[in-house]
């Protein structure tokens, strides 16, 4: 009878044997399954590298394009070392400090701290173009203008109301030395108005001002 049960058993089990694989190859589809969806859950998550990957290159565009702007920004104009005269006449009035080279240059170290130096570059950009009589080349300067200090896209943007804007795409359809001569005025005025009064304050110009005296008191 023992014998009769052990050959009992060992039939069970064989026939439940074929099963076996089967039932792993299901597993291990599930497992697949499971592993694919895996996959594609990890690779939708915000941890994803490729995500990652991605991240790190639109920073690095961000950080060059940031750094190229830099770049493109033009140098400070040569002028000689201001006098004690010609820094005391920088209080007396916004256009004798915007007269003179050195002062433009003081004032725009001081806008530079502020990170409003876009509005001394476009007013320095529409004088330029002032100066200009070929129509090619005031055609050019005038889209670098636009697209430099008047489009919404630049990071170097200034601000205008939308009068003056709409007076400026006007004037785009036919560029001139004038196109940009109201917004200019209105970048001018709020230097004068919102920025001068820092600047008279600033250690920027009392340094400057407190070197030339001591230079003047010592000769």
């Amino acid at each position: 009878p023992m014998g009769s049960e052990r050959t009992e058993i060992r039939k069970r089990q064989m026939a439940a044997t074929p099963e076996s694989p089967g039932a792993a190859q299901a597993q291990l589809s599930a497992g697949n399954r499971g592993s694919n969806a895996c996959c594609f859950c990890w690779c939708c998550c915000c941890s994803c590298s490729c995500l990652t990957v991605r991240n790190q290159e639109e920073e690095r565009a961000r950080r060059t394009s940031h750094e190229l702007q830099a770049e493109g920004i033009p140098n400070c104009e040569e002028s000689p070392a201001p006098t004690l005269e010609e820094v005391n006449a920088w209080a007396q009035s916004f256009d004798k400090l915007m007269l003179t080279p050195a002062g433009r240059n003081a004032f725009r170290e001081f806008l530079r701290t502020e990170f409003s130096e876009e509005n001394m570059l476009f007013w320095m950009a529409c004088e330029e173009l002032k100066q200009e009589s070929n129509k090619s080349v005031i055609e050019e300067k005038a889209r670098l203008i636009y697209e430099d200090y008047i489009s919404i896209l630049s990071p170097k943007e200034v601000s205008l109301d939308s009068r003056v804007r709409e007076v400026i795409n006007r004037n785009m359809l036919e560029p001139s030395q004038h196109t940009f001569d109201d917004a200019q005025l209105q970048i001018y005025t709020l230097m004068h108005r919102d920025s001068y009064p820092r600047f008279m304050n600033s250690a920027i110009y009392k340094d400057l001002l407190q070197s030339l005296s001591e230079k003047s008191i010592e000769a």
